[in-house]
């Protein structure tokens, strides 16, 4: 059995003991879940999943709780507590996470918010934080085709728009006229890739490319006549900023939709607005 620190584990309840469970770890020995993690469908010789990270005393200690990231993952934590030595984030669990100062952009703040990577130290074998998240990507180039959707967590604000992290792995980019709702560090996104650059970096939409995004849209629009007495007030003619604040989609994105119900006889059209037939 090869145990996965910082990440999640199946494991054999070996007995059960007056301050918990102990777990069957194969070569290593046995690990503790404690008593507020034990419920009473747990018994021995059955087999759950527990989490795999290290106590106060930095031994190996199961949970059933789930964190925030695991092990491999990067996320946006918050800062809880600072020391002489760094930051401690607050990943979900009991003991918070630490983010050594030469892992730090930046000097943390309590209260703060940062993206970090999580890894193990291959010094002292912790589970620990780096901020310094670029050397973290891969390397490879990104396999993509134009249009394909991907997950996203929203890195940084930048001149032209925001830094995303694309499926855990590499760098993407949203551009300021691909944006149509508010983004804020730390959101998790759809996103759909627009092109693969030779650099490897990723340029994003946040929205369906093309005829895709059109059919996506005329039914969210066709939902909102159904819902709204048959009526739209909004057309051809309304301002660009009107039809982001209540669809988020660009000026182009409606009328597009808009003609798609018209070539289908479902709307007529107005210049301010809109009315299912």
């Amino acid at each position: 059995m090869k145990l996965k620190l910082g990440d999640w584990n199946r494991m054999k309840i070996l007995k059960r003991v007056d301050f918990g469970l102990y777990l069957d770890a194969g070569n290593e020995g046995r690990i503790l879940l404690p008593n507020r993690y034990v419920t009473p469908d747990m018994k021995r010789g059955g087999e759950i999943d527990v989490f795999l990270y290290l106590d106060q005393e930095e031994r190996p200690v199961a949970t059933t709780e789930t964190p925030l990231a695991k092990v491999g993952d990067f996320a946006c934590l918050e800062c809880v507590w600072v020391n002489e030595y760094g930051a401690f984030l607050d990943w979900g669990l009991m003991k918070n996470i630490f983010c050594p100062f030469h892992e730090q952009k930046k000097r943390m703040e309590i209260g703060h918010r940062y993206i970090v990577y999580i890894y193990i130290d291959d010094e002292s074998y912790r589970i620990v934080a780096s901020a310094k998240v670029d050397k973290f990507f891969s390397h490879e180039m990104p396999q993509y085709e134009k249009g394909e959707k991907v997950s996203g967590l929203i890195r940084q604000k930048t001149d032209v728009g925001f830094k995303v992290i694309v499926d855990n792995m590499y760098h993407g980019m949203v551009y300021d006229n691909e944006i149509y709702r508010p983004l804020t560090t730390g959101n998790r996104v759809e996103c759909y890739v627009k092109e693969v650059r030779v650099d490897k970096k990723i340029d994003l939409s946040l929205q369906p490319i093309g005829h895709q995004h059109t059919e996506e849209f005329a039914e969210e629009l066709l939902s909102y006549l159904h819902t709204h007495d048959g009526i739209c007030p909004l057309g051809d003619k309304s301002e660009a900023e009107d039809i982001k604040k209540v669809f988020g989609v660009s000026k182009k994105a409606f009328k597009r939709a808009v003609g798609d119900l018209y070539k289908r006889r479902l709307i007529t059209i107005e210049p301010l607005s809109i009315r299912l037939i």
